[in-house]
């Protein structure tokens, strides 16, 4: 695979590439890449490689669509930038009127940004805006999932579920208060999913009394878990649990759909598969620019909205938000979305691959689980599938897993999330373009890293 030596950690070139600035303790090569294509990468060398994972869960629709890279050069040429304090551009207008649209009654109002961890810090400020100007000063708590990610930026760090953060943020920032996170493959001894999924919903509510409900801002959670939780689904009870418990205490509910969110869980917008749970917040970004533009939307309700622009206003903005060329991509998107059919796709694919990792499953005892929903698909990495053990940490699985997929030309996405404290997974979402004949080639070609891995662990003595 092609890698430019001018860009690795200790040349002595200035600049490099932004991996200069990663741990060197990472195994894991990383190609340099020239072109791309629909779900295909092609480095320097002129090497393919298969995007498993949409890189971060971002390309919704692949690389190199003609349509989106057509709007946002018109869009350049016509109007490249305007500033939402000083003017108002038409592209934002119809942008946002689409997007909520979409998002249906309780989700009239869209305030863009250019991502995800600033797409979860507009929400959280909204939030804590709103309660100071309704009277409601005291909340100020926020409570996430254990474990858990929402961001990257200083407040979205702090308000995820990660124990390895611990040290960098005490006295620096305010921490999150944490709930379990309703896992459904790892859970305690005697317990069901549902059982356990009841008890994690509990644990919220007696969080909120611990805290105080008069101090309990928000709940924030990914509906459908990223990497995080390796893509675990609660089940539908939980989200019925997690929703009365939040209107009866008064704490806003916000849905992460930075990740599950665009469609890749089968539905454009992930809560519309608990119609009757739905939160008071949600936020997406990710798959809503696919990879062609910065772009991160807070989808909130039009009461809440208009009421706090009469009181005091929601005045907080980024220098790139709702910038004309990123919503003409966004506009474009979703065009590409519905001529495309891509939910119907992702679900057609999703049971595709599902199934076929299971077969995997099946065959080869470094499988644990597979879960997920629609296009969203994590595969858990154990020692043991009887008792579940995880690979031990120093054998590094999930490296070990990712050089074996670029040997053998995937891209495959994953990190031991924690130190490996809730277990290894790895995740499978590719763009939701992808072929029935392209979903077969993906397993193929993941087939033949896991047994690659399963040889590696038995010779090294970590598996039987």
């Amino acid at each position: 695979m092609s890698l430019d030596r001018r860009a690795m950690p200790n040349s002595p070139h200035p600049g490099g590439t932004q991996d200069v600035f990663y741990s060197r303790k990472s195994t894991v090569p990383l190609p340099m890449m020239d072109r791309a294509a629909g779900i295909w990468f092609w480095d320097e060398d002129g090497k393919a490689y298969i995007d498993a994972s949409s890189d971060p869960m971002v390309s919704a629709f692949g690389h190199g669509n003609p349509r989106v890279i057509e709007a946002m050069m018109q869009q350049a040429q016509k109007l490249d930038y305007a500033y939402t304090l000083v003017a108002r551009n038409r592209r934002n207008l119809d942008y946002a009127t689409r997007l909520a649209a979409l998002a249906g009654p309780g989700f009239e109002r869209v305030s863009l940004c250019s991502g995800g961890s600033e797409a979860i810090d507009n929400a959280l400020k909204f939030a804590r805006q709103f309660a100071v100007a309704t009277g409601q000063a005291a909340r100020r708590r926020v409570i996430s999932l254990d474990p858990s990610y929402h961001g990257a930026t200083i407040a979205t760090l702090a308000a995820g579920g990660n124990a390895a953060l611990h040290s960098f943020l005490d006295g620096y920032a305010v921490a999150a208060d944490h709930v379990p996170a309703p896992f459904g493959y790892r859970i305690p001894a005697g317990e069901t999913p549902e059982s356990h999924a009841a008890n994690c919903a509990q644990a919220l509510e007696d969080k909120i009394l611990e805290l105080g409900p008069e101090n309990v801002l928000a709940f924030l959670l990914e509906p459908v878990g990223g990497l995080s939780t390796g893509a675990v689904v609660p089940p539908h009870d939980y989200f019925r649990a997690v929703r009365s418990i939040c209107t009866r205490h008064g704490v806003l509910l916000i849905f992460d759909e930075v990740l599950c969110g665009a469609g890749r869980s089968g539905k454009f917008i992930t809560a519309h598969h608990w119609p009757d749970a739905l939160p008071d917040l949600i936020v997406q970004a990710k798959g809503i620019g696919a990879g062609y533009a910065p772009l991160g939307a807070m989808l909130a309700p039009a009461a809440m909205v208009d009421r706090l622009a009469e009181i005091a206003g929601f005045d907080f903005s980024y220098s790139y938000n709702a910038n004309p060329i990123a919503c003409a991509a966004g506009l474009a998107v979703l065009d590409e979305f519905g001529r495309l059919d891509l939910c119907a796709n992702t679900v057609a694919r999703g049971a595709q691959l599902q199934a076929g990792l299971a077969a995997l499953k099946d065959r080869y005892p470094i499988i644990g689980d597979v879960r997920g929903m629609g296009l969203l698909l994590a595969v858990e990495l154990v020692a043991d599938p009887t008792t579940k053990m995880s690979l031990p940490a120093d054998f590094q699985a999930t490296s070990r897993l990712r050089v074996h997929g670029l040997e053998l030309g995937i891209m495959l996405y994953a990190r031991a999330t924690g130190g490996g404290r809730f277990g290894q997974w790895f995740m499978m979402a590719p763009p939701l373009t992808i072929t029935e004949a392209e979903t077969g080639e993906v397993l193929l070609r993941t087939e033949r890293a896991i047994e690659l891995l399963y040889r590696d662990a038995v010779a090294a003595g970590v598996m039987a």
